[in-house]
């Protein structure tokens, strides 16, 4: 067994897990889809999947395409990612722990043996059946709470309110298409403006705001499928580059988890390599 610990996702939240764990010392492989869909891209470490490294916060991922390459990056101060939507890898790498950050409200075909310490982010999930240890995603009181025996809240398809506003902060997809952006995430928006394009169809903005993330360029989605998010706060423009406080607050969870399930099980994540 190695002294990994392997993430399944990049996005945003997972990016925070991410970030919190590799500055913390603990060594890390991101596992991802081969066309990840993150909304808060500049803020999610996925976009080395396309672009073949990605920096949030002065942290970078690096895209890698064996597994020989990670322990490599990591000694260069850096986040290998894998392209590996099965995690076909976890067999050859023997990692200490999986974290399950994919965040698809469901289980994607995460076990509860794949490592000594599994932990799991959010709905889809029940301990100890699928993983030791499942992590609060909802917001409020409970929010990053490590759960060791049942599951996390379910989803209920609303997104947090700020401001008043929760479903109106997001924009779904009124047709298939290809993804064209007119804003850029960080920009302005009027309520009613223009933001982008599927294919030909227009995408408006909901609300007036801070477009906080937006699919990138090119990107072919289904109708109704999540693409953009605004901010009403006008002054969180300078935060979309950076880890949310629900990312932090989730991979602050996920530490104490693996922290404690380590500790019971015999688990050293600072091992020497």
């Amino acid at each position: 067994m190695s002294r990994l610990v392997i993430v399944r996702g990049a996005g945003d939240l997972a990016s925070g897990t991410l970030a919190h764990l590799h500055r913390c010392g603990f060594a890390v492989l991101a596992l991802e889809c081969k066309q990840p869909a993150a909304i808060r891209r500049l803020a999610a470490f996925c976009e080395a999947v396309y672009d073949g490294v990605q920096t949030v916060e002065g942290i970078t991922c690096r895209r890698i395409e064996k597994t020989e390459q990670a322990w490599r990056v990591i000694a260069d101060g850096e986040i290998p990612l894998l392209v590996d939507e099965n995690a076909d890898c976890i067999a050859e790498l023997q990692p200490a722990a999986v974290v399950d950050a994919i965040l698809a409200k469901r289980n994607l075909g995460t076990r509860v043996d794949m490592a000594p310490v599994v932990v799991a982010l959010g709905p889809g999930f029940a301990a100890p059946q699928d993983c030791h240890a499942v992590i609060e995603t909802m917001r409020g009181h409970n929010l990053g709470r490590p759960i060791y025996t049942g599951s996390a809240l379910p989803n209920t398809g609303v997104p947090g309110l700020i401001q008043g506003y929760g479903k109106e902060r997001v924009m779904h997809s009124p047709a298939a298409g290809t993804m064209r952006c007119v804003h850029q995430i960080g920009d302005e928006v009027e309520q009613g403006e223009i933001i982008g394009y599927v294919g030909e169809t227009p995408v408006y903005a909901s609300l007036t705001g801070v477009l906080r993330g937006i699919l990138r360029d090119g990107f072919d989605v289904p109708k109704g499928m999540k693409l953009a998010d605004i901010d009403p706060r006008g002054e969180q423009k300078r935060n979309c580059i950076t880890i949310s406080d629900k990312a932090r607050c989730i991979a602050g969870g996920v530490m104490e988890a693996l922290l404690v399930l380590g500790n019971q099980k015999g688990v050293s994540y600072f091992a020497a390599r």
